[in-house]
């Protein structure tokens, strides 16, 4: 049987570790060819070896808007066309309101809330022309509870994620191009191994953290025809931690 992605392309930012690459495997596993960009190129080029569809390791900055063209032109150029972007690329540090420094709250912002809008705006004139595609974006939980675990700048780009998930989804949605977002909350990944997610961890309703594959699967349906009517939600994965 075919599988949920077949003949579709995708492009996946921070792909080469954790929720990422969870995400580049099940999309492979689904029919999909699958562009891997990472900052860390070995990572990226290690994923997409493993792969048993057609791929692209990229080594791509997604704060950098000369790299991220060049990302997308050469994943079109390996695949003729481009279906599914994920914007992904994260990164977070501790701080409090106090402490948080110019230079962090920069870069936090910068890779969380700058990058998905950079990669994002590389691929509306290709989806547009051909009126179809579906973008992800990763929210987080800390969008929602002003990130208790997170610190302000993570919360603050992250809840930024979430506003230009809805904007773009009306924007594109006479396109046919859907726009979604996942929130996720204390997944199982090298971001969430901190004193203030394990206290996090302990109130979870659903009593364990989440696994990579557990966003993956939500991506795929945000990423495939199951969700064909659905475009400007942010859903939560997060075993109960948020519910609204």
């Amino acid at each position: 049987m075919a599988g949920k992605l077949e003949g579709k392309t995708a492009l996946v930012t921070g792909g080469g570790r954790g929720i990422g690459r969870a995400i580049c495997l099940l999309f492979a596993q689904q029919g999909a060819r699958v562009a891997v960009a990472d900052l860390d190129p070995q990572t990226a080029e290690q994923t997409a070896a493993e792969l048993p569809t057609q791929s692209l390791g990229l080594q791509l900055d997604v704060t950098k808007k000369n790299q991220v063209v060049e990302g997308v032109a050469r994943t079109l150029a390996e695949f003729g066309h481009l279906d599914i972007l994920v914007n992904n690329a994260g990164y977070v540090t501790y701080s409090t309101f106090e402490e948080c420094s110019e230079e962090t709250w920069q870069l936090i912002i910068d890779i969380n809330l700058k990058g998905t809008f950079l990669c994002s705006q590389a691929v509306l004139a290709h989806m547009k022309e051909r009126r179809q595609g579906a973008i992800i974006n990763l929210s987080s939980l800390a969008a929602k509870n002003g990130g208790l675990a997170a610190g302000p700048p993570y919360a603050a780009a992250k809840a930024g994620v979430s506003s230009l998930t809805i904007g773009l989804a009306r924007y594109m949605a006479p396109h046919r191009v859907r726009v979604n977002a996942i929130a996720p909350g204390v997944i199982d990944t090298a971001m969430t191994r901190s004193p203030q997610h394990d206290k996090m961890t302990a109130t979870i309703p659903l009593g364990e953290k989440g696994q990579p594959e557990d966003v993956a699967n939500c991506a795929l349906f945000l990423a495939c025809e199951d969700s064909r009517h659905i475009t400007g939600e942010i859903i939560d994965v997060n075993g109960g931690l948020y519910m609204d």
